[in-house]
């Protein structure tokens, strides 16, 4: 990897990428109509070859690749510059940076041939289109205002759900999409809509500032939702021309060397942790130190201007790295899977019709008949599998939910310890002032949320490495049962054709597996951006997305709601009844952890018991959807098989079937398919030779 690329490169960079992708979909597009044009040519000749499936799959991959983008999720506290380096970053001024502009507005940046902006509601509101002068205007608010709506633990615009902002950019153009997101001291229904999103990110891109090295809210979001959720994260030190600027003598070159290195170390302590990958370091390929403001100016003035000194040509050259060697990569090649197997498919398909076409009709009729024990046999795979599947599934739902439920009943045993991280910006005197007492309360409130919403967020670690290995085991029952169906269905063509058909794969044992075992194992994706660390990598299932809508976001939710509404409504009542009055403030602090606990471990049974069912549902529902899709790829092939043969059979009674114009038509049909195979392989191949 180089050590640095300037703005210019990095659009060349992606540019290329684009034009791969582009090409990959094209010839996706026209294997997909090839394919579509002899089903329909069949009806009319020998019959369809039961392709249906691989067609809905090859389309759907054309599609996603020709909407393809990398999306980027910029994730930061408040004042930490990230407008300011997007800005840098696009290469235009156009996200408000002179105040935060949204601190509780997510906004999505992608491309579009007009500027303008769309907001949404969550009100049942249609969408408002805006432009970017009135955009500014209506949700932009000085600071003085984001804190007081933080301290108050609201929102500052609550119908809005998001906002997308689309820019003739050509960065945007060049297949980017951000997602611009709140700060991180937002509220706790904002960050669970960040979690959303981060879901669905190619990388996250973490802003902080030299001159604030390593706050206690930044540390909270690190531990509770970066660590070991298997995300890409870039982490930014923003602002760090500023640390010459605090100097008393900005011109002393030793004095500048120490403090810059001081800050180094400190955000080194605090970030190495999240740079490890299987036990490998790659701190230096993460962490970088930019001057998002000077790097803004010079762009801003000319588009391809030198970033030299402002640290983005080291932090673009990674991530230009990262897209376009790695996640591209892999895309590419998931593309290419998918037409193998459709090569082999359709090649397989015709050397199972060819001997078939001078067949009497009663002849084949007694061969179909003769393989009807196969076809039961199929039938019978399929539900053995169903059946490990709900195994796997009735096993893990009473675990987790039961690991819930042993994790909420123990949180009083650390609460003391684990409550005194959320307590530095509680003035517990106020609670003593009517005046002050409301907001008092609103401080507490945000500090108990965060803590039940941090504590939560660790549980969830958990569930994570149970369904990981729980899809792992899934995976390999998979590759067994699609092994078990290969030689099923090899036996029912040796039986009507009278000879055995070799697979065309060129991949090896794994690639012979039948297309459902593929999915299921998860070597061949359908999804779109999910980057999450899954033992199925690439696979075109995301149970975590899953999880998250029906845990995260249905269940936990709910789970914070209670848990403060129970336990925070007679604290005050107590604390005022045990003459907390009278005492010092470190007293009272201890008062008021010792009367929340106390409330807290009196309801954690009721939550415990009440939440066990939705947790077990929420887990269930993973496994189920997960079944719900083999089991329609398995019938899906099965139907194809039975329907293949009995195409042939309709049309032989129905018309004399040409056998030299089939033939032709099916050498032709090879022909094309294999043509789109090999230019995905080309293109694969060449861009791999590229990036290495």
């Amino acid at each position: 990897m180089t050590n640095k690329i300037e703005a210019e490169n990095f659009i060349q960079d992606l540019a290329k990428v684009a034009e791969v992708r582009a090409n990959v979909a094209h010839s996706l597009g026209k294997m997909s109509e090839t394919l579509e044009t002899a089903e329909l040519v069949g009806k009319q000749s020998s019959g369809e070859l039961g392709l249906a499936r691989e067609i809905e799959d090859i389309k759907v991959a054309s599609k996603n690749l020709r909407d393809g983008v990398f999306r980027l999720m910029v994730l930061g506290d408040m004042k930490r510059g990230k407008s300011t380096f997007l800005n840098a970053l696009i290469g235009e001024n156009i996200l408000p940076s002179d105040v935060n502009p949204c601190t509780a507005l997510l906004t999505i940046l992608r491309y579009g041939n007009e500027k303008k902006v769309t907001v949404h509601f969550n009100d049942g509101k249609s969408p408002e289109e805006l432009d970017f002068k009135i955009f500014k205007r209506n949700y932009t608010i000085d600071p003085a205002e984001a804190k007081r709506l933080e301290k108050e633990n609201k929102q500052a615009f609550p119908d809005v759900d998001y906002a997308v902002v689309e820019y003739p950019l050509t960065l945007l153009e060049k297949g980017i999409e951000i997602v611009d997101s709140p700060g991180l001291n937002d509220t706790e229904a904002r960050n669970e809509l960040s979690l959303g999103y981060i879901n669905n990110c190619h990388a996250i891109l973490f802003v902080m500032r030299a001159t604030q090295p390593c706050t206690l809210g930044e540390r909270r979001y690190l531990e509770n939702y970066i660590k070991d959720r298997g995300l890409t994260v870039f982490f930014l030190i923003n602002a760090f021309d500023q640390v010459r600027e605090s100097l008393i003598d900005p011109d002393d070159a030793e004095e500048l060397e120490e403090a810059e290195a001081k800050v180094r170390k400190v955000f080194h302590a605090n970030l190495a942790e999240y740079c490890v990958i299987d036990g490998q370091d790659i701190y230096q390929e993460r962490v970088f130190a930019i001057s998002a403001l000077p790097a803004l100016r010079r762009r801003i003035k000319d588009s391809f201007a030198s970033l030299e000194g402002t640290g983005f040509p080291e932090f673009m050259s990674a991530l230009s790295y990262f897209l376009t060697k790695e996640r591209a990569a892999q895309e590419f090649r998931q593309a290419q899977i998918l037409a193998s197997q459709a090569n082999s498919h359709v090649r397989e398909a015709i050397a199972r019709r060819k001997p078939l076409l001078d067949e009497d009709v009663n002849e084949l009729k007694a061969r179909i008949n003769s393989v009807e024990p196969e076809f039961k046999k199929l039938t019978e795979i399929r539900d053995e599998f169903q059946k490990e599947i709900r195994t796997v599934r009735d096993k893990k739902a009473r675990v987790v939910a039961d690991s819930f439920r042993s994790y909420v009943l123990s949180l009083g045993d650390t609460f003391e310890a684990d409550f005194l991280h959320y307590q530095p910006d509680l003035n517990f005197m106020d609670f003593l002032n009517n005046d002050k007492r409301e907001g008092f309360e609103a401080e507490l409130k945000k500090a108990f949320e965060q803590y039940i919403n941090d504590k939560l967020a660790a549980w969830t670690i958990t569930v994570e490495n149970e369904m990981d290995a729980a899809f792992l085991q899934l995976s390999r029952m998979a590759a067994h049962y699609g092994a078990s169906y290969s030689k099923v269905t090899d036996k029912i063509t040796e039986k009507i054709t009278g000879k055995k058909v070799n697979s065309f794969s060129g991949y090896g044992e794994e690639d012979d597996s039948p297309t459902w075992a593929k999915w299921a194992m998860g070597l061949f994706s359908l999804a779109r951006g999910n980057i999450a660390g899954m033992a199925m990598a690439g696979a075109g299932f995301d149970w975590k997305n899953i999880l998250l809508n029906l845990v995260t976001v249905a269940g936990v939710g709910t789970i914070i709601a209670t848990i403060t509404g129970i336990t925070l409504g007679p604290v005050g009542l107590a604390l005022l009844g045990l003459g907390v009055g009278v005492m010092q403030a470190d007293q009272a602090k201890k008062q008021l952890v010792q009367v929340t606990k106390k409330e807290l471990v009196k309801h954690l049974p009721q939550v415990a018991q009440e939440q066990w069912q939705p947790v077990h549902d929420a887990i269930k529902e993973c496994f189920d959807s997960y079944e719900q899709e083999v089991s329609e790829r398995i019938d899906d092939d099965i139907q194809s098989r039975q329907s293949e043969l009995d195409n042939l059979v309709k049309q032989k009674e129905e018309r004399e079937i040409n056998r030299g114009e089939e033939l032709a038509r099916f050498e032709q049909l090879e022909t094309d398919v294999l043509s789109e195979y090999e230019k995905i392989e080309n293109v694969y191949n060449n861009f791999v030779r590229a990036i290495t």
